[in-house]
């Protein structure tokens, strides 16, 4: 049967379900696969469809990847790594790239256990907030085997070549308060909070330019990759292209005039 991946809302898919929140303008994937919510092959490629679908969603500012229970994820099922074929498996890190893909920002809504896959997705999110119970792990090494999903890159990116052996070659597990220390962690909050700091960074979040957010998205993605000369002249092209847009001016008379601004994303 084919997945309808039109209208998202209160869709239910392999291991995880989809809510919108209109008044919020917030989409929300919510994983939903048992006591560690296990991510299957097939989720993946879901997860990919619908990162994809609601980035193109008006009603949609912020997305938000969170979990049902005690755990986000422990990461894959893992004996779907040997039934599935090398050309699959092949493709793994372009379906969890998705969230990196996405134009809008996009939170981890971390807490419990945060291994292999579940990590690796949270890690192409652009803020990982993090329960105090967080465990962060790559533990592929553990089944003579190497992170698949773009880990080993993304978490070398953040916190350095020495660390992200320590972490990948050790199989070794990373507390909440460590991860906040080394930066792979945007905040750290008390468990119970964890739900009321999602809903406070999305509500920030909306209140500025859709196209100012897409556009420091975009140029961060990019500049990681660019000498430091580059980066500068993207930053530069990318800072004249929003001084032509509505959102600008508006942003500063709002300034000017001492009000809220009223951006629409033009």
């Amino acid at each position: 049967m084919t997945k309808d991946f039109t209208d998202l809302h209160g869709k239910t898919f392999e291991g995880f379900s989809v809510e919108i929140d209109e008044s919020k303008k917030r989409g929300d994937i919510v994983l939903d696969n048992g006591e560690y919510n296990t991510i299957s092959m097939d989720q993946r490629d879901e997860l990919r469809h619908v990162f994809e679908t609601l980035d193109r969603d008006p009603r949609v500012r912020v997305i938000v990847v969170r979990a049902i229970g005690k755990h986000f994820s422990s990461g894959g099922y893992i004996r779907g790594f040997l039934e599935a074929s090398p050309e699959h498996v092949s493709k793994l890190a372009d379906n969890i790239a998705a969230a990196s893909r996405c134009e809008k920002p996009v939170i981890a809504a971390n807490r419990g256990y945060c291994f292999g896959v579940g990590f690796e997705l949270s890690l192409a999110c652009d803020f990982r907030l993090v329960s105090e119970t967080v465990k962060y792990a790559l533990p592929e090494q553990k089944l003579g085997q190497i992170p698949g999903s773009g880990g080993s890159a993304r978490l070398q990116k953040i916190v350095g070549i020495t660390r992200t052996k320590d972490i990948v070659m050790r199989s070794r597990r990373i507390s909440a308060q460590q991860a906040y220390d080394w930066g792979i962690a945007t905040e750290l909050h008390p468990d119970d909070k964890l739900e009321e700091a999602t809903d406070a960074l999305v509500a920030e979040l909306i209140e500025f330019s859709p196209m100012a957010q897409r556009t420091a998205k975009r140029l961060l993605n990019q500049s990681e990759e660019c000498d430091l000369q580059t980066a500068i002249e993207l930053e530069g092209l990318c800072y004249s292209r929003l001084r032509q847009s509505d959102d600008f001016k508006e942003g500063v008379l709002a300034f000017h005039e001492k009000r809220a601004p009223n951006f629409q994303g033009s």
